[in-house]
């Protein structure tokens, strides 16, 4: 792939203007994929307001607040990278509370936010209506090939070595997890759009 050099502020823009091209009558769900080390959830607050003076109505959504609970997520201990890769995201309860309703004829009807995993236990988040023409973007993790819904795929890329630096020592036993979703999943064939995030003031966008 062919890196281009792109400031953040053009990055965010170009990314409306793609989300924004959809059409105007339909939802739009939105995927910004990455591990925590590329921050991909400043990328996805830093799309709300662009998307909106585009006349876009917003709804933000963490995966991470879409985790089984502790009980099924941790069956196989605390540090399994097998089991962080394939195991902790409630695939199912996003889809059915975030991806389905956006579907077209959908009901437009989404829960922003449903297992708070770090007391394990339900939020009381209200559903909320988003309407037609309205952009669901949701943040995360390992979110590609899971037969997730994406209208739009984001994926923020990291080389080897930085996201090595990135990863925090005590999550360092997810690495494991990170270089299975690269080899296997492959996001950067996958996603709509791929950014090299090894500096996050100096993005690039990689062309195919």
């Amino acid at each position: 792939m062919r890196a281009r050099p792109i400031s953040r502020e053009a990055l965010v823009g170009e990314l409306a203007e793609l989300i924004c091209a959809r059409p105007p009558e339909r939802w739009v769900r939105v995927a910004v994929d990455g591990a925590p080390a590329a921050r991909p959830g400043v990328l996805a607050d830093a799309l709300v307001a662009p998307l909106r003076l585009r006349g876009r109505p917003v709804l933000r959504v963490a995966a991470g607040d879409f985790l089984r609970p502790a009980s099924l997520r941790l069956e196989y201990g605390r540090t399994d990278p097998d089991a962080f890769h394939d195991d902790w995201l409630d695939v199912k309860a996003l889809r059915r509370e975030v991806l389905d309703p956006l579907e077209p004829g959908g009901s437009g009807r989404v829960l922003p936010a449903l297992w708070d995993s770090t007391i394990d236990r339900a939020y009381r988040t209200p559903y909320e209506e988003l309407p037609p023409g309205g952009v669901a973007v949701v943040d995360g993790t390992l979110l590609l090939g899971r037969g997730l819904a994406f209208d739009v795929s984001v994926h923020l890329w990291l080389s080897p070595g930085a996201l090595e630096r990135g990863t925090p020592e005590d999550l360092r036993w997810t690495l494991p997890a990170y270089r299975r979703y690269e080899h296997e999943t492959r996001p950067q064939e996958r996603a709509d759009v791929v950014v090299r995030a090894d500096h996050p003031e100096r993005p690039a966008v990689l062309v195919r």
